[in-house]
Formats: C-alpha cells, structure tokens, sequence
C-alpha cells in the first residue's frame, strides 16, 4: 500500500481540512497520515476560531514521518503563516518530499481567512516550486495573479502565470464558474481539460481538499498528472452526488460514497 502525508488544518466538523483528507486517502486505497498546522473550530456553518501549532511541532510531525516510513505523495493544505509555509518548505526539501500537491487555501467558504495577507507571495514563492500540481479554485487564482476570472479564456491566462510565477504545473478550477465545471491543467506546454457536470446541492464542504488529496492518493499510486486529475475528477464528482445535509449549513462530501452505494444507500443520503 502506498503512503499518502496531509500537511494542512484540522477541521472540527470532519468535512474538509485533515479529516477530508484522511478520508480521501483511505477510500482511494492509500494509507493516510497527517501534519496537523492549525486546529479550526468550525461547523457546517462556517469557521469560528483558528489556533496555529507551533512551527517546532510542525517540523517534528513531518521530520519523525519521514524518518520512519516510505511517503509516497504529499498534500499541503492550510498554511496560515509565513513561519508555518517555511518550516514546511525547509522539511520537504531536506526529506526530498515528492508527489506533492499544493492546495493553496486561502478562504473559507463562509469568508474566514485562513491564509494570512501577508503570506501570500510567500506561498507562492516556497511551497509552489516544491510542488508537482498547484490546484487553485477561481478565488485563489484571482488573488494569485491579481486578475478577474470569470471565463474559460481567463483560466486559462491565469494557470499560464500561476507557472510562470513557480514552474509548476497547475490546476485551475472552474467549480466557480456558472455552467458545467470545467478545470484548466497547464504543464507549462498544453493545455487539457477536465470537464465536469455541474451538480445541483449546497453540500459543497471540503471538495476542494478532497479534490487535492484525491491527486495525490493518484500520483502515489503511480499515476502520471493527466490521469490522476482525471481520476480525482471523477471522484470528487461522485462524492458530491452522494453528499447529504449535515447540521444547518454547507453539508460535506461523501468520501466513502462508493462504499455506501454497495451497501445499498444511495445519492444525497
């Protein structure tokens, strides 16, 4: 079995962050672990409170990981601080981290900001070169290159200078967009696409953490880029089908819809 690292926030209500990850990681047929970098009390109805970990437990988290165990993919997610992004850039490169998927989370969907202002282009200038695949949603992308999305054409200008700003290969998602969900790959060549039917429910929470984690569960099983965007597509598709109403706000994704299909349960249960 392959071994997959979460670097990213804790989530109190188990839709996105480290337990979306985890989640992913196990129904995708890899073994989960995580870093944790903040602990968010949150529900369904938005984030509450952010409390960071302090950068030395950061480094000990991932630096005893790799001392012991093969890790075959790596997600980052939630990094709110500069001193944070650091400490991640520095253990990554002298534990020669590969597979790794930045997901640059800046705002919750109920408006929080979980990326500090100030950290920003220190994002973009550590942890983007150290990545395999970027996966920014319209919002980020739009912060990232300070210019407005709101077509295909525009994506497309957006993931060119999000590569030219890291070398990286990116993603940019177009969940935000009216009409189907088409995502935008750049490999710093060609262009491909990930189309997507657009999937009537507000149960929205933790896909695009799950959308990441679910590339990296792909890249470490061996797949090249375009076929794990295109698996992790498929999935995370499958996952807001089959998402149910949690609480009085935004509901998750159902990370184990696969398995709950068998069992006999079916969409939006």
């Amino acid at each position: 079995m392959k071994n997959v690292l979460t670097i990213a926030g804790s989530d109190s209500c188990g839709g996105a962050g480290i337990q979306a990850d985890l989640k992913t990681f196990g129904a995708l047929g890899t073994h989960g672990m995580s870093v944790i970098t903040a602990v968010t009390a949150q529900n369904t109805r938005g984030v509450l409170s952010v409390r960071e970990l302090d950068v030395d437990i950061i480094k000990d988290q991932i630096d005893c990981l790799f001392d012991d165990i093969k890790i075959d993919a790596v997600k980052v997610g939630m990094v709110s601080s500069i001193g944070i992004i650091n400490v991640i850039g520095r253990c990554l490169q002298k534990n020669s981290a590969v597979n790794i998927v930045v997901d640059p989370v800046m705002v919750s969907k109920s408006g929080y900001h979980l990326l500090r202002e100030e950290a920003e282009e220190e994002l973009v200038r550590v942890l983007f070169p150290l990545a395999e695949l970027v996966t920014p949603n319209l919002y980020e992308a739009e912060i990232i290159t300070g210019d407005k999305i709101e077509t295909l054409a525009q994506m497309k200008t957006a993931a060119v200078k999000i590569y030219e700003l890291a070398g990286t290969k990116v993603i940019v998602k177009g969940g935000h967009l009216t009409g189907d969900a088409v995502d935008v790959v750049f490999d710093g060549h060609d262009f491909s696409y990930l189309p997507g039917r657009r999937i009537e429910t507000k149960n929205t929470h933790g896909t695009g953490c799950t959308f990441s984690s679910a590339i990296a569960a792909m890249l470490a099983r061996g797949f090249p880029i375009p076929e794990a965007t295109r698996q992790a597509k498929e999935y995370i598709n499958g996952a807001i089908g089959c998402s149910w109403q949690l609480g009085h706000g935004v509901g998750p994704v159902n990370h184990f819809y696969n398995f709950y299909k068998k069992a006999g349960q079916g969409e939006n249960t």
